[in-house]
């Protein structure tokens, strides 16, 4: 049961108190955003962990805009995966400024062979809110797709994350 408490201030706009819920012994309290979004991002990731093998994108997809999404700064990272495609962890591994992450292939290299992972699926976010790879992304992908390669671990996607959206470069037919 949950219930949304609102007042108007003294200007006549509409002020959020929060969301109510009631816990297990019947207290209700309030809860900030802040605290719904990470409980979603929760959910997801067990959802996401628990998921023995991806028959599609949509799962990560959804589990990496709700991650991402919001992030004021650009985020890099891995969904390390075995030869079943079953997910075996996911990483942020790189964070930089507003627009760009400095990204380097021999760490990518070294986690893959951390969790001997056969695929993997890159990602990362746009905090400027556009979803289209730039050079630059195309660049990195084809970088990491081949000193990948010389490990046996296959780049299936890049994905990039906006708070609306994740374009697939896959899909788009960049890998």
């Amino acid at each position: 049961m949950s219930s949304f408490n609102a007042t108007r201030s003294r200007f006549g706009h509409q002020r959020e108190r929060g969301l109510s819920v009631r816990d297990v012994s019947g207290v209700y309290r309030t809860v900030r955003p802040a605290e719904i979004l990470q409980a979603a991002q929760q959910v997801l990731e067990a959802r996401l962990t628990h998921t023995p093998v991806l028959d599609g994108p949509s799962t990560v997809k959804e589990y990496l805009r709700v991650k991402l999404g919001t992030l004021e700064h650009e985020v890099f990272g891995v969904v390390f995966l075995n030869c079943q495609h079953a997910v075996i962890a996911v990483e942020e591994l790189f964070r930089g400024s507003v627009s760009q992450a400095v990204v380097y292939p021999r760490e990518v290299v070294k986690h893959a062979m951390l969790h001997n992972s056969s695929a993997c699926i890159l990602f990362h976010n746009h905090p400027s809110g556009t979803a289209e790879p730039s050079k630059a992304d195309e660049h990195l992908t084809s970088q990491l797709q081949a000193a990948l390669k010389l490990v046996d671990c296959r780049v299936l996607d890049h994905l990039i994350v906006i708070s609306t959206t994740v374009r697939s470069m896959a899909e788009m037919g960049l890998i």
